[in-house]
């Protein structure tokens, strides 16, 4: 039976708006808008965005350039967590590029002849490394997401390696804290001292042997890092220093493409890493019980309490439940139940702090330093995005470098709980679900997220060991309380992680007002000695289309926008 004409035009203008309506949604900036660690990075990614290339061949350049310039806190013997969104599909998914113990991995590998931890053989040396994901990720980003060849996007970081660049303080902090781990490795010793002693800010690094490990990842992929003679150097460098890995392990390795943690918090959608990283799920569980308070109504004080009793639940579940889910079962359909974060709420006194259990008296180390990980953020003109954090743990990693492959190795291996009860380098205490074994990856605290609210996107993460879930819990309420990116970055911390049982915070965090009113709430209340965190976020307006990006002024790290869009590789190379 034919339609009625009006009834046809209204159809046919019911599906012209739908349609539009898609296209306004998945229309992108226009132009890119990049927010790193530091400046060299931040020009990587716009050099191959300036060839054509999309987010994604950004994040490539980006993580390879960093692990040149901040050699500190991330690179090819590292690994990490890429958060995607691919405009095209409208496809979000985490690339899990987390390191892996070796197959030779035990749980009593840090336990001495009396056996007690030995924090010491977990955090130097190649016995404290874990297979490195960086590299292997690389690969699988140029290749499944990018427009570029995987050459073209790391010839910014082979360049940087190979002319060198000059360090800064941040550079010149690193290396003496870690002196006697670098000291202790006559490869690290050799590139990343000047003659034997920590360098001043302005001294040139150049890393050749780092260059031609690169280039043989870009000739080669996967099997240019992980086979060959590139692998062979990095074994053979450490078992003859006391580790123990083997050939299988580096071939073994592969990628693992998972899908991200997505929950709301009062309208805003929120996307972050899921395990083996606890971020999403810390994240998600402290909003969902800050979910059912106003805390715009209260004091600062109070606000304060109810966030600081938050995090201790949502930490005290990361301890007791989280690990590899390639290796242990998780109850996570029930820690991000909206439902368990109502009973988690009801639980809080709003006027009194509920005491960590005793554990508190193993009395865990309390790191001075958390700028060690590193975080980028990138949005590309067609709305691709990339939140990306990488680490190799500790500043330095291991300390270790295999001779021949300028690479440095992580200590991942750290992040285990390598006996029940036992702090790791950043005070968390573990559990069974965390323990070691062969091949399984240890948990992390990275949270690499998306946050959507209304026209409002936010893209960030940050640094910071066990403090960056808070961080970016801090700088999520704030976003949704409408804070831009440079808002989000500037953000006082405070930082409560379940044990130790301390509130910390930053100078500018809190007044003495608000000290004494949270310690008359039962906080055990600390300043830390220096701010903390290296948080980079891209902010974008999809109705108003402003679009900006921001980098933590604690670090030293550069945010920059695309002056104009070029078109994709493949449109360029098919012009007439």
């Amino acid at each position: 039976m034919r339609l009625p004409p009006p009834l046809v035009a209204r159809r046919w203008l019911l599906l012209v708006l739908a349609l539009w309506s898609l296209a306004a949604g998945a229309a992108g900036p226009g132009r890119a808008a990049i927010a790193t660690a530091h400046p060299a990075a931040t020009a990587a990614g716009l050099e191959v965005l300036e060839q054509g290339g999309n987010a994604f061949d950004a994040a490539v350049a980006i993580s390879a350039a960093l692990a040149v310039v901040e050699p500190f806190s991330s690179g090819l013997g590292g690994g990490g967590f890429w958060l995607l969104y691919r405009a095209s599909d409208d496809r979000t998914v985490m690339v899990d590029g987390r390191e892996r113990a070796p197959l030779a991995a035990t749980p009593t590998l840090y336990l001495d002849a009396d056996g007690q931890f030995d924090a010491r053989r977990s955090q130097d040396g190649p016995l404290a490394a874990a297979i490195p994901g960086q590299p292997a990720a690389l690969v699988h980003l140029a290749r499944h997401y990018g427009r570029l060849p995987l050459a073209t996007s790391l010839k910014p970081a082979i360049r940087l390696a190979r002319e060198g660049f000059a360090v800064g303080p941040r550079y010149a902090l690193m290396a003496g804290y870690r002196f006697p781990a670098l000291l202790a490795s006559p490869e690290a010793r050799r590139i990343f001292l000047a003659a034997g002693i920590a360098p001043l800010p302005d001294w040139t690094l150049r890393q050749r042997d780092l260059a031609d490990t690169l280039q043989t990842l870009a000739d080669h992929g996967h099997e240019g890092f992980y086979d060959g003679a590139v692998a062979r150097r990095l074994v053979e460098g450490v078992r003859a220093a006391g580790g123990i890995w083997t050939q299988e392990d580096l071939a073994s390795y592969q990628v693992i493409e998972r899908e991200p943690i997505t929950s709301t918090y009062r309208g805003m959608r929120v996307t972050s890493a899921s395990p083996p990283s606890s971020g999403g799920v810390v994240l998600t569980e402290a909003l969902n019980i800050l979910a059912g308070v106003d805390l715009s109504a209260m004091s600062p004080a109070t606000r304060i309490h109810w966030i600081t009793e938050a995090m201790r639940r949502a930490y005290a579940d990361r301890a007791r439940y989280l690990g590899d889910p390639d290796s242990v079962s998780m109850p996570l359909t029930r820690l991000l139940d909206p439902a368990y974060g109502a009973q988690l709420r009801q639980s809080i006194d709003p006027l009194l702090a509920t005491p960590s259990v005793p554990l508190e008296a193993n009395d865990p180390l309390k790191p001075s330093l958390d700028r060690h990980t590193t975080h980028f953020s990138v949005i590309d003109a067609e709305g691709n995005r990339v939140a990306a954090t990488l680490s190799i743990n500790t500043p330095f990693g291991s300390g270790f470098v295999a001779p021949g492959t300028g690479v440095v190795l992580n200590n991942e291996m750290d992040d285990f709980a390598a006996a029940p009860g036992q702090a790791n380098a950043y005070g968390l205490v573990g559990g069974s679900a965390n323990a070691i074994a062969p091949g399984k990856r240890p948990l992390s605290s990275m949270t690499p997220t998306f946050l959507e609210q209304g026209d409002r996107l936010a893209i960030l993460g940050t640094p910071g060991g066990s403090r960056i879930i808070s961080m970016v819990l801090l700088a999520s309420l704030a976003f949704a309380d409408s804070a831009d990116a440079s808002a989000m970055v500037a953000l006082p911390r405070y930082h409560h992680q379940y044990l130790p049982d301390i509130l910390f915070f930053e100078a500018k965090a809190f007044d003495s007002e608000t000290v004494k009113r949270l310690t008359a709430l039962g906080h055990r209340v600390e300043r830390v000695s220096r701010d903390y965190g290296d948080m980079q976020a891209v902010t974008w307006n999809r109705r108003t289309g402003e679009l900006s990006a921001a980098s933590d002024p604690r670090g030293e790290g550069q945010a920059r926008l695309q002056l104009q869009a070029r078109r994709p590789a493949s449109e360029a190379a098919s012009a007439p």
